[in-house]
């Protein structure tokens, strides 16, 4: 691939990327290129994290990009997930890897890295402290959102370390790409800013889209047009979350569930903005097949697109019923999600583990 074609590719990830120029000369040189992203077991996989994880890191894998996925169990007990207990953080850690393994990811240049490795090295808890001494406690507060969380909230002493432990993971690493969500930019902002004064590199952004909460309605009174900080906002309260099974649609669900919270889904007719059917259908569906066919219920009719942009001009023009968006939208989802539940079934490590994690609470 040249330079270019590895460039669209990545940008067809990146709802932003901080920057373009830097990312381009990356490509161009000769070095291996690591990117990297992070994941707190904290509860059952939902689909933004297994299907949409996977179809973006095919990409950046594709353009010829080896990438790390850092299993964060230490930050999760920092964080306070399932209660804090590393022993059901790490199995839900072993229960995301056996996600991954069967949702179509191509593992031949992804590697798991756990937390709990890193932090063995004294020299990992040396950068900390040096990330930590780059800024005020203020600074680091501000980065609050990368854990779920707002600045406002009683955070602990091990939270407020969480900003210093995530920006030395991108060092630790070698990662010259965080190609995260854009819930984490302001952690990742922070290590281009610190990554020089300590020696390091300034790590190229590739921030992808965050995919809305079934329930989208929700915040749509957050004015988007307002400044990032409110933008991110409106992002946060209105992206699924494990702690309501109904906002998302989980990796291990069954058809009929499925079908159940599509069909109860927020799906204004006629309306694009803010409708989580439709970033279904544009960042998961559209990205497996090749066509999407909707049937009339009334008229049996069918009609086939070849692409989102047609779907999103018919639906705006209320030539497709909400309802038939929907039947449609869980059809499909479930042949995607058919291969996960036959190897959670059929493989008996994957089926205890899955057990123990459906045993746990979610921290809320």
């Amino acid at each position: 691939m040249t330079v270019d074609q590895r460039l669209n590719l990545i940008k067809q990830v990146g709802e932003e990327i901080i920057t373009e120029k830097e990312l381009k000369q990356l490509l161009e040189s000769d070095e291996q290129l690591i990117a990297y992203d992070g994941f707190e077991p904290s509860g059952q996989m939902h689909i933004a994290q297994g299907i949409l994880r996977a179809i973006n890191i095919n990409k950046l894998t594709k353009a010829g990009i080896k990438f790390k996925m850092l299993v964060a169990d230490w930050h999760a007990m920092a964080n306070k997930k399932m209660g804090g207990d590393l022993d059901k953080i790490q199995t839900v850690g072993k229960y995301f890897i056996e996600v991954w393994k069967a949702c179509g990811m191509d593992l031949s240049n992804v590697e798991f890295v756990w937390a709990s490795d890193l932090v063995k090295d004294s020299n990992y808890w040396k950068l900390v402290l040096q990330v930590a001494q780059t800024n005020s406690y203020k600074r680091f507060i501000r980065t609050a959102e990368i854990m779920g969380r707002q600045e406002d909230e009683n955070l602990t002493a091990a939270q407020i370390m969480y900003s210093c432990m995530q920006t030395a993971d991108i060092f630790t690493l070698r990662a010259k790409i965080t190609q995260l969500g854009m819930d984490q930019r302001k952690v990742n902002v922070l290590a281009r800013e610190v990554g020089p004064q300590l020696g390091y590199w300034k790590p190229v952004i590739v921030s992808h889209h965050i995919l809305l909460g079934l329930s989208g309605q929700a915040n749509l009174t957050v004015p988007v047009n307002s400044g990032h900080d409110n933008k991110l906002k409106k992002v946060m309260e209105l992206k699924m979350s494990k702690s309501n099974p109904d906002s998302a649609i989980f990796m291990n669900d069954s058809a009929e569930d499925v079908e159940r919270k599509i069909n109860k889904a927020y799906c204004p007719e006629g309306e694009i903005e803010g409708n989580p059917i439709l970033e279904y259908c544009k960042y998961i569906i559209f990205e497996l097949i090749d066509k999407m066919t909707i049937t009339n219920a009334k008229s049996v009719q069918t009609k086939d697109f070849d692409s989102y942009s047609q779907l999103a001009e018919a639906y705006t023009n209320k030539s497709i019923h909400p309802q038939d968006l929907k039947t449609a939208v869980a059809q499909y989802l479930n042949q995607i999600l058919d291969p996960v539940r036959k190897h959670f079934d059929q493989n008996p490590y994957a089926r205890t583990i899955l057990d123990k994690v459906k045993s746990y609470q979610v921290t809320r």
